[in-house]
């Protein structure tokens, strides 16, 4: 298969490729567009199989190299099975958007559709080279480098839209990088090194630890989206292409849990247990907010965004119970949170990325993401909506596709703390164990609302009734996707021993035995309190759905013989368009019922309100529209990235 650090190199090269290549080689922007995407694939090709033989077992590999600067900073890399998850995880959405964007980006010709592909690939590069670096300074510089890209990529429409949607971005995610390089001082001091593994064996006292717990966790909850935190997230998917909001919320919004995890677990070790318990209680506050205001929204791209902040949420959940798990000394506890954790970190990018695209689709024949101009779509847009109904269900959680599997976990590790943890922790994990529940029913009424407004009924508007299927690359994107979350939920007990593994590595405890045959459970042999088997429930799920439609055919001909025609009865009335439910109605009592908490959202965010005021004018003068200058920036980071790094 050939030595992951040299197929992951080559992964990065070909990005790089991708980005500079095709502009220089070609005016033409159809085939600029082509093979950026092309490039992208390729990369992403190269860094699945550079994470295959670390996710299967093989040793965690280091990698240094002594330059001018190793005095300083020494470039660092090391792929162990957090790394390697994380640059599978993007991989797979890099393939999937990138052979999305070969028709999507069509539609940017003339408006930077020439650069598009020059900032999306340095995008992609920088996070993964940024999960694998195990330096501060270098990490710093490929965040920073994550973060300038991905806000170019917002602002590619040009207009006021995305320009006012960049401006927040901008500020709170440097807000958060000045948490993170706070954090990282604050280590160096007392490790007097920049080196990842010197952070790692640093004694910290324990206020210093809290201290750089807190700031990293805000720091990288920032990016994460955190409730309170997460006002750029809804602003910026509206704003930005749609393949490019399925990059930023399906794996650039996981950076910000990966430094989390880096930070309180890797670094720290989780030392204490009221961390945990902080993480938890944010997440479960995270998980219910982000599904309640998603109730409220009709744009689509922004409703979506709500539910990143929601996922966000149970993965913290997750992560919370892993933290105080580790900090209390139960192993089953650790292992079996961070199993929850990573595998609804994975099943999120895939289902958010699958939903993305979806929506990218619906925009890309409408021109609209308002749910009130949709309808009928699904006899217009066959494809399409079998895919996003796939999507509906994984983010759900129904049975058996990936994200009912990775809430099961979650929910296991929640139980499990109800009876074994503090008294803390019994009080706190049955409150996010009903929180959690409230989430799910949240999440299934907004998407029956989402499925039944957009694509059930009768068309809202002309363009919704002219519609048609989108092109054959974008089809296949999406069905990539969804065939993913069918893999991840029935094949979970193939895929969670792998998981498990590597949160065994992780939370630095023994392997902890998941799955038998078809079965996957909690516990080891007799201690097992609850098994699961999705693959049985598909084949009942099949026999279930098999069952009406064979009675049917059995006895469709006598039925049809007792057949009246003629119009629907509409209560004496003529059938009228405005006669569906639309999506204002469908959420209009809960919109009241919830008015108090609605209105948060208008002071949610203090930090960017002070930021804005202070920063807003000069940001303007960066956003006059040119993106040759946006280039230059772009050049310049990069001439920086490389005079401190291989180079010299």
């Amino acid at each position: 298969m050939g030595n992951p650090l040299h197929l992951l190199f080559l992964s990065v090269m070909i990005y790089l490729v991708g980005a500079i290549l095709p502009p220089l080689t070609s005016r033409n922007e159809k085939q600029i567009i082509k093979l950026s995407a092309i490039c992208s694939i390729a990369g992403g090709t190269f860094g699945l199989l550079a994470a295959a033989p670390i996710l299967s077992g093989a040793p965690v590999i280091q990698f240094a190299i002594n330059n001018s600067f190793s005095f300083f900073a020494h470039f660092m890399v090391r792929i162990d099975g957090l790394a390697a998850f994380m640059v599978m995880m993007i991989s797979l959405l890099v393939i999937a958007t990138a052979l999305f964007s070969v028709c999507s980006a069509q539609e940017y010709i003339g408006k930077g559709a020439r650069f598009m592909g020059f900032f999306m690939n340095l995008f992609i590069a920088s996070m993964v080279l940024l999960v694998v670096i195990d330096n501060a300074f270098y990490f710093l510089v490929l965040f920073e480098m994550m973060l300038l890209t991905s806000y170019f990529l917002v602002i590619t429409n040009q207009d006021e839209k995305s320009v006012s949607a960049g401006s927040p971005y901008f500020l709170t995610a440097h807000f958060g990088m000045a948490l993170i390089i706070l954090a990282f001082f604050l280590l160096y001091q007392e490790s007097s090194s920049m080196d990842f593994d010197s952070f790692r064996q640093a004694k910290l006292s324990a206020p210093m630890a809290s201290a750089v717990f807190l700031l990293g966790f805000f720091g990288f909850g920032v990016q994460a989206g955190i409730i309170s935190l997460h006002s750029w997230l809804p602003r910026t998917q509206s704003a930005a292409p749609s393949h490019v909001c399925a990059l930023m919320s399906g794996v650039m919004v996981k950076i910000g849990i990966f430094g989390m995890i880096k930070i309180s677990i890797d670094f720290l070790g989780a030392a204490s247990a009221w961390w945990g318990i902080l993480v938890l209680i944010l997440g479960a506050i995270s998980a219910v907010l982000g599904g309640i205001f998603a109730l409220a929204e009709h744009d689509l791209k922004r409703l979506l965004a709500y539910h990143t902040v929601e996922n966000v949420g149970i993965i913290l959940i997750a992560i919370g119970v892993s933290m105080v798990g580790i900090a209390t000394q139960h192993p089953t506890l650790a292992v079996l949170g961070m199993l929850g954790a990573l595998y609804h970190l994975l099943n999120h990018a895939v289902y958010k990325g699958l939903l993305f695209l979806g929506a990218g689709a619906i925009t890309y024949r409408l021109h609209s993401k308002d749910l009130e101009l949709m309808g009928g779509l699904a006899k217009l847009m066959p494809y399409t909506a079998v895919c996003f109904f796939i999507g509906t269900l994984a983010i759900t959680a129904l049975p058996p596709l990936n994200g009912f599997v990775s809430e099961w976990f979650t929910y296991q590790s929640l139980f499990t703390l109800s009876l074994d943890g503090s008294l803390i922790a019994r009080i706190v994990a049955p409150l996010a164990i009903i929180i959690l529940a409230i989430t799910g029913a949240l999440a299934a009424l907004c998407f029956v609302k989402v499925y039944g407004v957009g694509f059930a009924g009768a068309a809202r508007s002309e363009k919704a009734a002219q519609a048609r299927e989108v092109p054959l690359p974008m089809v296949l994107a999406m069905v990539l996707l969804a065939l993913l979350c069918l893999m991840l939920g029935v094949g979970a007990p193939l895929v969670s021993p792998l998981i498990a593994d590597i949160a065994a590595n992780l939370t630095q405890q023994t392997a902890m035995p998941v799955a038998s045959g078809s079965m996957v459970f909690t516990g080891a042999g007799a201690t097992a309190q609850t098994v699961l088997s999705t693959p049985l429930i598909t084949v009942l799920l099949i026999g279930l759905l098999s069952l009406p439609l064979l009675i049917y055919a059995i006895f469709k001909n006598q039925r049809l013989r007792h057949r009246h025609g003629g119009t629907a009865w509409a209560c004496g009335y003529a059938y009228d368009d405005q006669m569906p439910v639309s999506a204002g109605a469908f959420t209009q009592p809960l919109r009241t019922m919830f008015a108090p908490i609605y209105r948060l959202r208008e002071w949610q965010n203090p930090i960017l309100q002070v930021l804005t005021i202070l920063f807003d004018k000069p940001l303007q003068w960066l956003q006059q529209g040119n993106f040759r200058r946006y280039c230059l920036y772009t050049v310049i980071a990069l001439i920086t990235l490389m005079i401190v790094s291989v180079i010299l």
